[in-house]
């Protein structure tokens, strides 16, 4: 099966169009104030305006308001939602969208109690774990605690690079990886020839 990948912290219209020409399947919108890839409505709105159709409109959001949460859906076409930070399933739920619930990797966690626990969840998005640092690390984790029996089920996240994507696609076997800082120019500013570069490492990776 065909790996899908996801570029989040797109911040620019010319960057969705880059990574939606090397085949991306799906975009990340940002909307948490505190990080560097973090879009207001208005840019989110001018970015998705300029999307082709079937392209997946993920909005990450950290511990956010349902209030603040249904201002964005009222305002920008998300077709996902990600939650990145303490949320509990009951507050995933109720937006009228599928949900991807984020999963730090510290050294107590368990794969397959977090699915059970999040069982209404699309995916896990698995990434590093680092005190205070809600994704976006830069810094990749030990994958053989994934189990192999939901890997299905799991986006793969933590300082992903065209360097190293083929083996964590080849070892994994993942649904779908998800990349920002290893494709990127400087902090929310995407490179072409880095996407381009991910994008042939996720399909040797593929290969038997």
């Amino acid at each position: 099966m065909r790996t899908r990948v996801k570029i989040c912290g797109i911040t620019r219209v010319e960057d969705a169009h880059a990574a939606i020409a090397e085949g991306v399947d799906a975009i990340g919108l940002v909307f948490y104030a505190p990080s560097s890839r973090a879009v207001t409505i208005k840019q989110a709105r001018t970015i998705v305006a300029y999307l082709p159709p079937f392209v997946t409109v993920v909005g990450l959001f950290v511990n956010e308001t349902r209030e603040r949460i249904t201002e964005v859906l009222n305002s920008v076409r998300i077709d996902m939602l990600q939650f990145h930070g303490d949320e509990t399933p009951a507050d995933c739920a109720g937006y009228g969208r599928p949900w991807i619930k984020a999963v730090s990797m510290r050294r107590e966690i368990d794969v397959s109690a977090m699915r059970i626990q999040y069982f209404d969840a699309a995916a896990l998005l698995l990434d590093t774990y680092w005190p205070g640092v809600p994704g976006g690390t830069g810094s990749s984790f030990d994958w053989s605690r994934i189990p192999p029996a939901l890997c299905n089920k799991i986006i793969l996240a933590g300082g992903l690079t065209p360097e190293i994507v083929e083996q964590a696609v080849r070892q994994v076997r993942p649904y779908a990886v998800d990349v920002s800082g290893g494709v990127e120019e400087s902090k929310g500013i995407k490179n072409i020839h880095k996407i381009r570069a991910f994008m042939h490492s996720v399909k040797r990776g593929e290969m038997p």
